[in-house]
């Protein structure tokens, strides 16, 4: 509409409401006939009328248009036509200025078969597989005891009742916070996604689980959506896919960050077993018990092995040993010096005797005198020494004596 404004349109010169419309559907008309892919939301089928209205969704969005079309042209292309069935029609857009709605007029319908299916389903995997979604390299561990459990399933469902149920019975404080959605048709995908997004937001929840029961191909292909993978992969929170039985795998199996068979598989990997980790426990408890008990008596053993040894058994042996050569070498020691002090008093009573017997005294004792000047100590040798009037002093055997010169 880039030539609009150019013929006019201004606040003074206003385009009439019925001109804009008519301009819209000018254009829209010009984008011509299109194949369109979708899935059948409602069918509506009115008495006395031969055109059939197809509520068709887009199933990764919350988008939906509304398809026209001949009654021979669905019973001749799609017969028996049923809600959630997939199809693709060829069609142009029908602009309606009178209500200012849109809708598409097909001539030709066709329903999406199972095989074609599953070639777009296996085209998407290698689309996402190239590009990293199922890198397991990215993949996270799931928490060993979350704290609590998002839990995204049907209403009401059997998948919701295993998951609690099982959860429960492993583990019977485990938290859940559980978002309802549809698990089928053209309303799954976007409802999954968002509740996706709030489980992902509450800082409470430790890890997601995506749980359906069995069903169709075609009741599975939600959960092979492109949106919904992306939605996984992007999630900070560690997602367990648990979608229908044991053989059915979902793209949502390969880019999540743990595969559970059923959503009874779910529960098991989601908590653990509080009656095997308790058994655990005691088994670890009485491993730990037996080794601490072998330790001891291995111990003992060395003790008893090391108590038994002569220098322990009898420890005083080796110093009793010592003692006598002590007490031996204590009496030679003994006799020696007593030998010793013996001669050297013998020796000592020689040497005195030599002593007295050259010692003045002994001469003194024999009646001589030794005379000294009384000044100076000088001993007298000669009458001449000691003058008239000198003191003297006498040494006797018995003492000293003083006297003076009287007369030479």
């Amino acid at each position: 509409m880039s030539d609009g404004p150019q013929r006019g349109g201004t606040p003074e010169e206003p385009l009439p409401v019925r001109v804009v419309s008519q301009k819209i559907g000018e254009w829209i008309a010009r984008l011509g006939w299109v194949w369109v892919d979708g899935q059948v939301a409602q069918i509506t089928r009115r008495p006395g009328t031969q055109t059939v209205f197809l509520t068709l969704r887009d199933p990764s969005a919350d988008l939906s248009l509304t398809v026209t079309a001949h009654r021979d042209v669905l019973d001749s292309g799609t017969p028996g036509l049923s809600e959630g069935a997939r199809i693709v029609a060829h069609a142009r857009p029908d602009f309606f200025p009178g209500r200012g709605s849109l809708s598409l007029r097909a001539d030709e319908v066709r329903q999406v078969g199972i095989g074609e299916l599953l070639a777009r389903l296996e085209k998407l995997k290698r689309q996402l597989a190239a590009e990293g979604l199922f890198d397991p390299a990215r993949k996270r561990r799931p928490p060993f005891l979350p704290r609590r459990i998002g839990l995204i399933t049907g209403r009401a469902s059997a998948a919701e009742r295993d998951v609690l149920t099982n959860a429960r019975r492993r583990w019977p404080a485990v938290e859940f916070r559980v978002v309802a959605v549809a698990v089928q048709g053209a309303t799954a995908v976007p409802q999954i996604v968002d509740a996706l997004a709030v489980l992902d937001r509450d800082p409470e929840v430790d890890v997601i689980i995506v749980a359906r029961g069995g069903g169709s191909v075609e009741d599975l292909l939600p959960f092979s959506d492109e949106a919904l993978c992306r939605a996984v992969f992007a999630s900070r929170t560690p997602v367990i896919s648990a979608i229908g039985h044991e053989t059915d795998t979902p793209l949502l199996d390969f880019v999540a960050d743990l595969r559970a068979s059923t959503p009874t598989d779910a529960a098991k990997r989601a908590v653990p077993d509080l009656g095997e980790e308790l058994a655990l426990i005691a088994t670890a408890r009485s491993r730990l018990t037996r080794a601490v008990l072998h330790r001891l008596d291995r111990e003992q053993q060395r003790l008893d092995a090391l108590c038994s040894r002569p220098v322990l058994a009898a420890p005083t042996t080796l110093v009793d040993r010592h003692v006598e050569a002590v007490a031996a070498l204590r009496a030679r020691s003994r006799l020696v010096l007593s030998h010793r002090l013996d001669r050297a008093a013998s020796e000592l009573q020689h040497t005195v005797a030599r002593l007295r017997s050259l010692s003045p005294l002994s001469i003194l004792e024999r009646g001589y005198a030794v005379v000294r000047r009384a000044a100076d100590g000088a001993v007298l040798r000669s009458p001449d020494d000691a003058p008239v009037g000198e003191e003297l002093r006498i040494r006797v055997a018995e003492g000293e004596l003083t006297a003076k010169v009287v007369q030479p």
